[in-house]
């Protein structure tokens, strides 16, 4: 759903960046969230949200300070994958493409998607890896297939595309 960018104000709250398309509707009263920091997973119940500047400013009921909500910046905010939204035909969770084969058209592999990149709303950027990374824009002109069941995402990439962005 998100990641805690920081504290804000004394009571506790916190600023979340969302990794949702649907942020007024994942952060709501009463609604459970887990943090995930490492390793370490913990439920909590959301008891206040409001909107400042396009990210969400909540409370959890168990953080009532500033120096209870600094120890989560960074964490992870997630939903239990029973808890999603069956999305419209074209479209993907993230998380169901990180760990897809990337290949051209033609077959050659290109690597595993490792990460999703760019902000939500934009363009999002599939970032690849095998012996190199690259960037592959997430765009019908360039993905032009992607195989949830083979775990296949295929692309026809513009000339030097792979090459021109290799990290």
């Amino acid at each position: 759903m998100g990641t805690v960018a920081r504290s804000h104000g004394r009571r506790g709250h916190v600023v979340v960046n969302p990794l949702t398309d649907f942020p007024e509707s994942r952060f709501r009263v009463g609604e459970l969230v887990y943090t995930k920091d490492g390793t370490d997973i913990t439920k909590r119940r959301i008891t206040e949200v409001r909107f400042q500047r396009g990210r969400p400013v909540i409370g959890f009921e168990d953080i009532h300070s500033i120096t209870d909500a600094e120890e989560l910046r960074d964490c992870e905010l997630r939903i239990p994958e029973s808890a999603l939204s069956p999305l419209p035909a074209g479209t993907y969770y993230s998380h169901d493409l990180v760990g897809c084969e990337v290949v051209t058209r033609t077959g050659t592999s290109v690597g595993l998607v490792s990460d999703i990149e760019g902000p939500t709303g934009l363009q999002r950027l599939i970032v690849v890896k095998e012996e190199k990374v690259c960037d592959v824009p997430l765009v019908d002109a360039v993905c032009v297939s992607i195989d949830l069941r083979a775990r296949r995402i295929y692309i026809e990439p513009p000339v030097g595309l792979l090459d021109l962005n290799d990290r």
